[in-house]
């Protein structure tokens, strides 16, 4: 009630429409994601719109090469068909809208594929299957989001379940003591066993988050689907209601056939978000939309750099916002 006696502040700031700094040392600020895209924005903006912008209309030549940049800017065949197809309907457009339409789609697009907060219960056990290829950055990844809880002040067990590659556990086992973290492994086991000794450790000891590395062998998918099928079984048998995430760890680089990587991934996993490691200098950005349009799946997680602390929240409006500044 005593608002109403406060004077007005005629030195208050006026509110801008610029993408505000962020506080949270997991997000990146504005100026920071910028740079991170550079590469992507100038393969996806600079190529895409500057060529197109300045033609008088969108005839089946333009719009035939506009489609062709959009699949070499890394946005996957059916995003690129799509995007040029729904422009191909829309008379009122000219070239030089070209920009505006591009950045309204990639809002869309991204949007359509769901919230970029990963998901977590307070007072709750809270578990997150990680997924990939080798080299895509799991291990790394999977230390760096133990890092992360660990500072949020949570007690974190990490499940070693590549148990067939000797390297991964032991690189894993650093990752783990690096954050702080604790870490059930047994070598050679069955993987699905190591999880299932994860979750009734965490239980008995009251974790609040369990992180599960996953093999990511893809030159016999039949061995992978099965392992992972085996992993998600025991999961759902001994701790259903604790899932939170089933996260697909792609390497920025790959470009679109991280888009065949998803693929194979959800036919194995009911994926519901993706990471995307080594975002920092690659070109390939653009996957992100792909994945998005084609897959359904938002990206929540994003590798900027070498360092603990260089693993950040996606934010989808920032993202298309810094592609276009």
């Amino acid at each position: 009630m005593f608002d109403f006696f406060k004077k007005k502040d005629d030195n208050k700031p006026e509110e801008s429409n610029q993408p505000q700094e962020k506080k949270n040392i997991f997000s990146l600020t504005f100026e920071s994601l910028k740079k991170t895209i550079e590469k992507t924005s100038q393969s996806i903006v600079g190529n895409v719109v500057s060529s197109i912008e300045n033609e008088e209309e969108f005839d089946e030549f333009v719009l035939d090469d506009m489609e062709e940049l959009l699949i070499k800017a890394d946005l996957g065949v059916g995003t690129a068909a799509d995007i040029v197809d729904k422009l191909r309907k829309q008379n009122d457009k000219k070239p030089s809208h070209v920009r505006e339409y591009l950045q309204n789609e990639f809002s869309q697009i991204l949007n359509s594929a769901g919230d970029n907060t990963l998901k977590y219960k307070d007072n709750e056990l809270n578990l997150y299957f990680v997924v990939g290829v080798n080299g895509a950055g799991k291990t790394t990844l999977i230390g760096k989001l133990a890092n992360r809880f660990k500072q949020q002040g949570k007690k974190v067990l990490v499940a070693a379940g590549d148990t067939f590659r000797a390297a991964a556990e032991e690189q894993l086992d650093i990752w783990s003591k690096r954050a702080g973290a604790d870490i059930v492994r047994n070598d050679g086991a069955d993987p699905a066993s190591v999880v299932f000794d994860a979750i009734k450790k965490a239980k008995n000891e009251n974790y609040d988050v369990v992180l599960i590395d996953t093999a990511g062998r893809l030159q016999n998918k039949f061995n992978l689907m099965q392992e992972l099928s085996k992993i998600k079984s025991v999961i759902d048998k001994n701790a259903p209601e604790t899932l939170r995430e089933s996260i697909l760890v792609l390497d920025a680089n790959t470009g679109q056939n991280g888009l065949s990587q998803a693929k194979v991934f959800t036919e194995c996993v009911n994926l519901t978000a993706v990471a995307l490691t080594k975002l920092d200098g690659s070109a390939k950005g653009g996957i992100i939309i792909a994945i998005a349009k084609e897959m359904n799946l938002p990206v929540k997680l994003i590798g900027v750099g070498e360092q603990m602390d260089d693993l950040k929240d996606f934010d989808a409006a920032d993202f298309v916002k810094a592609l276009f500044a």
